[in-house]
């Protein structure tokens, strides 16, 4: 099977979990035998066109002058862009079987591929607009953004989705049949320790804290729905029991200055590091390294990080929201806590420090649920069910030659 995959993120480029999600999905449906191209926009000065040693044909199409143009706009004309270098790539390679489409920012060019080509839709939902803003479209952005959600939606032959949570989200956001959408979680690669010894854990350590200080750890994209607010706020009532412990907090994004100053005023500046964006091989260290690692978002599809310090054996504290409710499982591989809920944030990170044992064996729990339920090999088998699916579904529905109808319409897209 050969699939022509879109997204906004691939490396170099890497926002959030969307990047991550695809660059290990694809390897992982290379490695059982999916020829999968992937086109996404070159945003990073990658090479143009690499074959990774998984044997996933990355096409990295280049950028026209930004200029002065928002954001929006520059998702538009780049998709005109995407689209065109699909187009030769189809024609170059003898066609594909399907196209799948990851979020709204691919949007538009999957649409029209899939009229141009013939090709049957998929799309990957992984967050919805109205979700991120707590159900309130209260500016022209969200409105066109909600606008391309609703209608890759639409376009596409079947949905899939991270959690449960986000299928329920799909189904009631878009008006999308339930049995349009099919729920396949996210993944982690389970990677070995990334120290040799204990000691050489204790000398990166020392870097954050002392021996005898707890550490807890959060990382993740600075903006509000990441809870991370609720956090700063819940410090104060955890160094009362902990007048020693020290806060590591990683990432980048607009909330950062908002955050900063929010922990200043609350006298923790000395309590709480804000490192800015960290490389992998530092997270990874990190959550080895850390009593804790702490989640609390008012809105999250899913949680990749989540499994990120599960595979690290790391014991973690997340908000029953969203997928990270599906994911851990209070008392039993994790604290879920109340979300935007100070007191019960801090409950939950005080218990964890108090009880290391108990920690230690919701963290082992959790590191058996990753390699079992959570492993990529397993994610794409499920994956290219789906593929399966789509393209019966499609081939039960096709007519020989698209109606003058449609083409007219993928012409709105050009």
């Amino acid at each position: 099977m050969r699939i022509l995959m879109l997204s906004w993120e691939y490396p170099p480029h890497l926002i959030g979990g969307l990047g991550r999600h695809v660059t290990d999905l694809t390897d992982a449906l290379a490695q059982i035998g999916v020829e999968v191209h992937i086109v996404t926009p070159n945003l990073h000065h990658g090479d143009g066109y690499e074959c990774t040693a998984q044997g996933v044909h990355v096409h990295r199409v280049a950028v026209p002058p930004i200029a002065d143009r928002t954001f929006f706009p520059l998702t538009q004309d780049l998709n005109v862009t995407l689209r065109h270098a699909a187009l030769d790539l189809h024609r170059q390679v003898g066609g594909f079987d399907l196209i799948h489409a990851h979020d709204w920012l691919v949007a538009p060019a999957g649409m029209t591929l899939k009229r141009f080509c013939h090709l049957p839709l998929l799309a990957t939902i992984h967050a919805t607009e109205r979700g991120r803003q707590q159900g309130h479209l209260t500016t022209d952005l969200s409105v066109q953004i909600d606008r391309l959600e609703r209608l890759l939606v639409g376009e596409s032959i079947r949905v899939i989705a991270c959690s449960h949570f986000m299928a329920h989200e799909v189904h009631a956001a878009f008006d999308a049949p339930c049995d349009k959408i099919d729920v396949v979680p996210n993944g982690v690669v389970v990677k070995p320790s990334p120290f040799r010894n204990d000691e050489e854990r204790l000398i990166f350590r020392r870097r954050f804290a002392c021996d005898d200080q707890p550490l807890v750890f959060s990382v993740g994209r600075i903006v509000y729905e990441k809870g991370l607010h609720i956090l700063v706020d819940a410090w104060s009532q955890v160094r009362a029991q902990f007048p020693q412990a020290r806060l590591v907090i990683a990432g980048a994004g607009g909330y950062l200055e908002a955050l900063q100053e929010r922990a200043r005023r609350a006298g923790l500046a000395d309590a709480i590091l804000f490192t800015g964006r960290i490389s992998d091989e530092e997270r990874d260290r990190l959550y080895h390294a850390a009593d804790a690692a702490v989640f609390p978002s008012l809105y999250e599809p899913f949680g990749i990080v989540a499994l990120e310090a599960m595979a690290a054996k790391c014991p973690v504290i997340v908000s029953h929201t969203g997928g990270l409710a599906e994911v851990v499982r209070l008392h039993e591989t994790g604290l879920t806590v109340y979300p935007n809920n100070v007191d019960s944030l801090a409950w939950g990170i005080r218990h964890t420090l108090a009880h290391p044992e108990w920690s230690r064996q919701r963290a082992a729990n959790a590191f058996h649920e990753v390699c079992t339920r959570y492993n990529w090999h397993a994610i794409a088998h499920a994956t290219l069910n789906v593929y399966w699916r789509v393209c019966e579904e499609w081939r039960a529905a096709q007519r020989n030659t698209p109606t003058a109808a449609s083409l007219q319409f993928a012409g709105a897209y050009m």
